[in-house]
């Protein structure tokens, strides 16, 4: 069965839509009782964005992702030097980027920065002392991507 919606037109459907393989685009507005499970949670008027990517992955020893959005694998580029790699890629390098990392030691204070310009297939990130002088491997690395 094919179900067409155009211009004004309105339509209900009972029990829900199977739209296979396709999708719905819109060039104005959809209102009325919709349900996105990915923004099941969004509430308030300002707009929401969902995440391109994400991931939670192990920085010590085997470098193991925990879970994941998007990310298809991680690459251990050496102490503390870590890729991200995209199962999509991002559109542009405009995208926005938030990490930070669980280190497993009281004596030192660790940060997070970007390595490399971010790249449509990934994303480099390292964990490092105050100084930066120092890379240490993270317990649990957390990377955010959102465009």
């Amino acid at each position: 069965m094919v179900t067409s919606i155009k211009g004004n037109d309105t339509s209900t459907f009972g029990g829900g839509l199977d739209l296979g393989s396709n999708s719905i685009t819109t060039t104005g507005s959809i209102t009325g009782d919709i349900s996105v499970d990915a923004l099941s949670t969004a509430t308030g008027s300002a707009p929401s964005y969902s995440a391109r990517a994400w991931v939670n992955f192990n920085g010590t020893g085997t470098v193991a992702i925990r879970q994941s959005g998007n990310v298809s694998s991680i690459t251990d580029n050496g102490t503390g030097n870590y890729t991200v790699n995209f199962t999509t890629a991002m559109p542009d390098t405009n995208y926005s980027v938030s990490h930070s990392a669980n280190f497993n030691q009281t004596t030192t204070k660790i940060n997070t920065s970007a390595i490399n310009t971010p790249a449509t297939s990934s994303y480099s990130v390292a964990c490092h002392s105050d100084s930066g002088a120092t890379l240490y491997d993270c317990q649990i690395v957390y990377l955010q991507v959102f465009r």
